[in-house]
């Protein structure tokens, strides 16, 4: 089965960090470019990160210098570290293959930022 799985999101005060991850399956992971994308409830999906098969990285300017995307083929996974976290990078995080928001996404996990 051709799937996405994220995990790693929670609640988290400002200015802390995060890690989530994504387990693909069904597809094979390495030819891909992945992506992140996030979305808060009543808006649309908004991109955040995408890396190619070799690791080139790039990123939207409101995540750049805090967020850090990677991946490890051998395990078919990607990364996503979140640092110094505002408020306003509360959503749900998606990740997706291919460019932006992707052909395919997982069932997202929740990021929340909150004293």
């Amino acid at each position: 089965e051709v799937q996405l799985v994220e995990s790693g999101g929670g609640l988290v005060q400002p200015g802390g960090s995060l890690r989530l991850s994504c387990a693909a399956s069904g597809f094979t992971f390495s030819n891909y470019l992945m992506s992140w994308a996030r979305q808060v409830p009543g808006q649309g999906l908004e991109w955040v990160s995408s890396i190619s098969g070799g690791a080139l990285t790039t990123y939207a300017d409101s995540v750049k210098g805090r967020f850090t995307i990677s991946r490890d083929n051998a395990k078919n996974t990607l990364y996503l570290q979140l640092n110094s976290l505002k408020t306003e990078d509360t959503a749900i995080y998606y990740c997706a293959r291919g460019f932006g928001v992707g052909d395919l996404r997982g069932q997202g996990t929740q990021v929340t930022v909150s004293s």
